[in-house]
């Protein structure tokens, strides 16, 4: 069941859905390699939809050479993906949950935001300018 998941997966994160068979044993293999967390995570997810079976219940077709996830696929992924409903967590849980995420937050370094990008823009152009005058200075 796993494997299902793991397929239903895959496809969505395809332009269209869309994979032929070479992609998905490539990502499949990546996916399988990866470690524990993607067994454990595909297994909470397929125990939301026991009796989960992918080609039957038409959530995936084969198509020329290839699969794609159709839109009850898509259906049922997302509510395989959907929180259940909660009780309210308790104070100490969200302290717990806080600090957890601060320490992953001091370990990981800041992604740079969209005004730096903007900042290095003309010094991007200026870079490929001179590459252009360099290519066309060599070609001469």
């Amino acid at each position: 069941m796993n494997f299902q998941v793991t397929v239903l997966k895959i496809l969505v994160a395809y332009p269209d859905g869309f994979a032929v068979m070479e992609d998905l044993k490539r990502d499949m293999a990546i996916l399988a390699t990866s470690g524990r967390d993607w067994a454990d995570r595909t297994r909470r997810l397929a125990a939301r939809v026991p009796d989960l079976d992918i080609w039957s219940q038409g959530l995936v077709e084969r198509t020329s050479g290839g699969w794609k996830i159709t839109s009850k696929g898509r259906a049922a992924l997302e509510f395989m993906e959907a929180r259940p409903a909660a009780p309210e967590p308790s104070q100490a849980s969200v302290v717990e949950e806080t600090t957890a995420a601060m320490e992953l937050a001091t370990d990981v370094p800041p992604l740079r935001q969209p005004a730096d990008r903007a900042k290095r823009r003309p010094e991007r152009r200026e870079r490929r300018r001179e590459a252009r005058e360099r290519a066309r200075a060599n070609a001469s």
